[in-house]
């Protein structure tokens, strides 16, 4: 979950330029009291999306259970419409079935109030999805941002007009984006009346004003809307949803900021419409350099976009977005030079290769460091993978099978079954790649608790390791595996990363129904076979970790224990991150079965170090329960109540029941009857109570805080 919030839900930062709409405000305001769904209407560019931000946050006291943010502009179909949603609202959704069923009971108890901004593109089945939410949910409010009403029924509609052009709102929003205090009278007046009062194009003629003054842009303007209508930037004429026939102004606001642009500035800005999400300065360069936009040249270019209000400028991470009715004109504009399907794929390929350096990253010191790229990368890993489907699907395979653990560990196991599926069906591939795949498809299928689709992808992965390691069928045989090595196997008598990793699907299957013997023997068998150290690859990483839970399982607690300690000291060694919490988790379970509570408890404070680091709702979840249980264990009931109750809300985050290792569900259930006998039923459900329903992040927060800071 997002343990920075200060409240409960999600909103973005309000754009510290908001000017005027008092009276839209109110009017939205007293609607989202009043109906369950508000949608905001408007053409593209009327600020339909800053309106909504302010007004949900002035709205979020309203709803105990917060108000949270969905941008569903980053989406070019409805395939991943729910799963977008339910990452919004912080539903890391472990569940099989129909994809809005966990998104229906995430929210059915909950009172909060879900933006859903740029629905236009969507609007049909956005209207399927809030009548199906609405209806499961009573204490849900929707508000939504969209050039046309979503038609449901009961909705609410707040169309929303520009600023009144020759009133102090227009005025205002142009001071404020130029940075100078104009008079109200001269040519900053006639710029709003000119431009109608519409923001973005405001906004626009403000980054104009700053580099050439107010009576220059008055004068371009004026010549340029006063010319016949065919000779006025008329670019656009076939995409009427965009541009409406009454709002033909900003069409040419943005038609003039284009003309005003330097020819590679234009480029460039055609180019970076293939990005849905944020970019930083190294993808655009991969992705848009071609004839003269060289890399010595994009970076001017860029600047020019940021200067010029076409590109916003870069957060404190480096990234730049557009606002999507520039990103929509830009697109227009590839389409035109007949570039649309080579830069898109020259995109997809960039993010294939991102996805790779990942995986190939992920044993050692910048594993958080990719880990945390891919999360910040989604929305365009997707749309290549999108891509790649459609024109590629071995590549395909490549890029989900490279990300899909990655995903999985960060909550989005839809996203990452849904295309692992997709890929594997349209995919000819054998060999590494495809074993991969299957691998990554288990684990996600383990985590949704369908055991018995993972039992029949698990021998299918073991299988592929087999043709790709023992009959010599690598993928590519000129293309080097993430490793440096071409030869997946490392030698045919032995088994290699591939059956290494086939053998901790097939042991983690059997730990998670019950079946530590099979574990141990399945990972047992391989490694002894397997060349090399415990720690020197991700697979064999893994293989051990298996082992030690398996031990852990059949009682060998002692060996468990040291082979723990060994592989957590080769993690820290490697700056290693995902095993190292996984081994904290088995090293607390250890200290409860060895009757030690004390040390239990700090195990499982660094497994939830970790986990929160990782953002792993799911480790969150596990690790709150074995801490609950050694405070409980310990005679700590109160902590405990407080811990196991948070421990609740981050399993409802899940989408999921309680579950866990069958000897702590055990554990958990024995030590809480005890502690509940000895402060009484009462308190501890009073304490239990509390903590579920508070901030989940400050729930957290107590729990990592050792008992002498309280």
């Amino acid at each position: 979950m997002r343990d920075t919030a200060p409240v409960r839900g999600h909103l973005p930062d309000e754009n510290p330029g908001f000017v005027g709409r008092r009276t839209e405000l109110e009017r939205i305001s007293a609607a989202l009291a009043e109906h369950r769904l508000v949608t905001v209407t408007g053409v593209g560019g009327v600020g339909k999306t800053r309106l909504a931000l302010r007004a949900a946050h002035r709205a979020a006291d309203r709803h105990p259970d917060g108000a949270w943010w969905t941008d569903l502009g980053q989406l070019d179909g409805e395939r991943l419409l729910i799963a977008l949603v339910a990452d919004s609202v912080d539903l890391s959704d472990h569940t099989p079935g129909m994809a809005s069923t966990g998104l229906c009971r995430r929210l059915a108890d909950d009172r909060l109030l879900l933006v859903l901004d740029s629905c236009e593109h969507l609007a049909e089945p956005c209207a399927r999805l809030v009548t199906e939410l609405l209806a499961a949910a009573p204490g849900l409010t929707v508000l939504a941002t969209s050039r046309c009403p979503l038609g449901v029924e009961g909705e609410h509609v707040v169309a929303l007009d520009p600023l009144p052009p020759a009133g102090q709102d227009a005025l205002e929003l142009l001071r404020h984006a130029a940075g100078e205090d104009f008079p109200a009278v001269g040519p900053a007046g006639e710029i709003c009346v000119r431009l109608e009062g519409i923001p973005l194009a405001l906004e626009l003629a403000a980054a104009q004003i700053r580099l050439q003054g107010a009576e220059a842009v008055r004068d371009q303007l004026g010549s340029r809307f006063d010319a016949p209508p065919g000779t006025r930037f008329d670019l656009l004429a076939h995409t009427e949803r965009v541009w409406p026939s009454r709002h033909q102004t900003l069409r040419a606001a943005i038609g003039w900021s284009h003309e005003l642009s330097a020819p590679l500035e234009r480029l460039l800005w055609a180019r970076l419409s293939v990005f849905r999400g944020p970019f930083d300065l190294a993808s655009a360069t991969a992705v848009c350099v071609g004839g003269p936009l060289n890399r010595a040249t994009l970076p001017e270019a860029l600047a020019g976009l940021v200067r010029a209000s076409v590109v916003r400028p870069a957060d404190a991470a480096g990234r730049h977005r557009m606002l999507d009715t520039i990103r929509e004109y830009g697109a227009t504009w590839l389409d035109r030079t007949g570039e649309t399907g080579k830069v898109a794929d020259r995109h997809a390929a960039h993010f294939r290769g991102l996805a790779r350096r990942a995986e190939s990253e992920w044993h050692g010191a910048r594993q958080l460091r990719w880990y945390r790229g891919v999360d910040a990368h989604h929305t365009d890993l997707r749309t290549a993978l999108d891509r790649l489907l459609r024109t590629d699907p071995d590549a395909a395979l490549d890029l989900v099978g490279s990300v899909a653990f990655a995903w999985s560990c960060r909550g989005r196991l839809r996203e990452a079954r849904d295309g692992l599926e997709q890929a594997l069906l349209l995919s000819e591939a054998r060999g590494r790649v495809r074993a991969r795949a299957l691998w990554a498809l288990g684990v996600t299928l383990v985590l949704q608790g369908e055991f018995g689709p993972a039992q029949d992808i698990s021998e299918q992965c073991a299988r592929e390791a087999r043709h790709a390691e023992y009959l010599g069928h690598p993928d590519h045989p000129d293309d080097p595996h993430p490793d440096g090595s071409r030869d997946p196997g490392g030698g045919r008598d032995r088994p290699g990363d591939l059956t290494l990793d086939a053998a901790a699907l097939a042991g983690l299957l059997a730990l998670t129904t019950g079946r530590p013997m099979a574990a141990h023997v399945v990972v047992g068998h391989v490694l002894d076979a397997a060349r090399g150290g415990p720690a020197d690859s991700a697979a064999r990483l893994r293989c051990n970790l298996v082992r030690v839970f398996a031990l852990t399982g059949l009682g060998r607690l002692g060996e468990a224990r040291e082979r723990a300690l060994d592989l957590r000291a080769r993690c820290q060694e490697l700056d290693e991150h995902w095993t190292r919490t996984a081994l904290e988790y088995q090293l607390a379970l250890t200290g409860l079965l060895e009757g030690d509570p004390a040390a239990a408890a700090g195990h499982a404070r660094a497994m939830l170090e970790g986990t929160r680091s990782l953002g792993a709702i799911l480790g969150v979840a596990l690790g709150l329960d074995v801490l609950a249980t050694a405070l409980a264990a310990a005679g700590d009931g109160e902590r405990a109540a407080d811990v196991s109750g948070t421990g609740e809300a981050y399993w409802r985050s899940t989408g999921q029941p309680r579950r866990g290792l069958p000897g702590l569900r055990a554990l958990h259930e024995k030590y809480t009857d005890t502690v509940r006998a000895s402060i009484g039923d009462p308190a501890y459900e009073e304490i239990f109570g509390r903590a579920l329903t508070g901030l989940p992040q400050d729930g957290l927060d107590r729990a990592l805080r050792g008992p002498r800071q309280g």
